[in-house]
């Protein structure tokens, strides 16, 4: 059973830096797309970023473009998304899962912006 547990949230100021981890147990995942979701109280949960397996190639939401960056280590079975430039509207919980959601969700990390 793959388990996944994000970590690395906390509460920041706008303008603030975090970097979220998740790892990985269970199998290996070098050879999926894996992403980063965050889900807002009483709204969807939404893709933020995403990066395939040998981490050559990245996507990122238009909201986070520019300010959070994606990456993986396969040998440890980690990914990251250092996340700068806060803003309030970044708020919320903050998930991993491959890109199809193959496996169950965590129980994610909580990111507050506020000042």
């Amino acid at each position: 059973q793959v388990q996944l547990v994000e970590s690395g949230g906390g509460s920041v100021q706008p303008g603030g830096s975090l970097r979220l981890s998740c790892a990985v147990s269970g199998r290996a995942t070098s050879s999926l797309f894996m992403g980063w979701f965050r889900q807002a109280p009483g709204k969807e949960r939404q893709r933020v970023a995403g990066i395939e397996g040998n981490g050559g190639e990245t996507m990122y939401g238009d909201a986070v473009r520019g300010r959070v960056a994606i990456s993986r280590d396969n040998a440890q079975k980690l990914l990251f998304l250092r996340m700068n430039s806060l803003k309030p509207e970044d708020s919320g919980r903050y998930f991993c899962n491959s890109i199809p959601n193959f496996f169950p969700w965590g129980q994610g990390t909580q990111v507050t912006v506020s000042s």
